[in-house]
Order: structure tokens, then sequence, then C-alpha cells
């Protein structure tokens, strides 16, 4: 077991953010995704360690947009089927944040991989 140097985000959707994803390709009946479904598919970012609320509230205000257009792009890459405006008051409708102080890897066996965040990493979340 060992303890990362960093703190961690949770992001977690909201019903306003399942009812954007949905309105991209609208169907019929019970095809929606629920927020159960979407909740599922959670993002987790390791962060520099914070040790204050006011610390830790800045540091969110300063990458809110960068975390939002990860999100969103999760969900569809074409920029122009998003949101107009992507906003803090936006980004608090469609997503909320869990924040943990410590991260710890719980693997003893596999090393740590850092890789870049690419398109084709954010869309391929095809569970077959």
């Amino acid at each position: 077991m060992k303890l990362l140097n960093r703190s961690a985000l949770s992001v977690r959707p909201t019903q306003e953010f399942v009812d954007w994803i949905n309105a991209l390709e609208p169907t019929m009946g019970d095809d929606d995704l629920t927020l159960d479904d979407v909740d599922r598919e959670s993002t987790v970012y390791l962060i520099p360690e914070m040790d204050t609320p006011e610390a830790l509230n800045a540091y969110i205000r300063e990458r809110y947009v960068e975390i939002f257009e990860i999100e969103l792009r999760a969900w569809e890459e074409d920029e122009r089927q998003w949101p107009e405006s992507l906003d803090w008051a936006l980004f608090e409708d469609f997503l909320r944040i869990e924040h943990s102080f410590l991260a710890v890897d719980l693997d003893d066996e596999t090393a740590l991989e850092i890789s870049e965040v690419d398109d084709a990493l954010l869309l391929d979340n095809d569970p077959d």
C-alpha cells in the first residue's frame, strides 16, 4: 500500500448533465441513460495536496473549464454540440465534486504509469 502525495476529486454528473447527454441523441422509451448509468462513469482526478477548503475551492475555480471539457468530451466529441457557455454556474449545475484529502494506492504489484489524456482514451468507454 502506498500513500500518494496527492488529493483527489471525484467528479459526478447531475441529472441536468444526464438530460444534456440524452438530448444529444433522442431515443424512444426506456433507452435514455439514467443518472445511475452515468454515475458509474464518474472520473477521479488526482490533484496537488490541498490542506484547506479555501485552497481546494481556488484550485477548482482555476481548473474547472479543463475538467468540464474533459467530462463533456467523454460523451460528445463534437464541441459544436456542447452547451454554448461553459461558465462556472453551468459547471455547478452539471457536475458535483467530492474531495478526498488522501489518495492511497492499494495495488502493491502494479507500478503507477503516466499517460497523456487524449480523445481516443476518453471515447473508449464501450464496455464490450
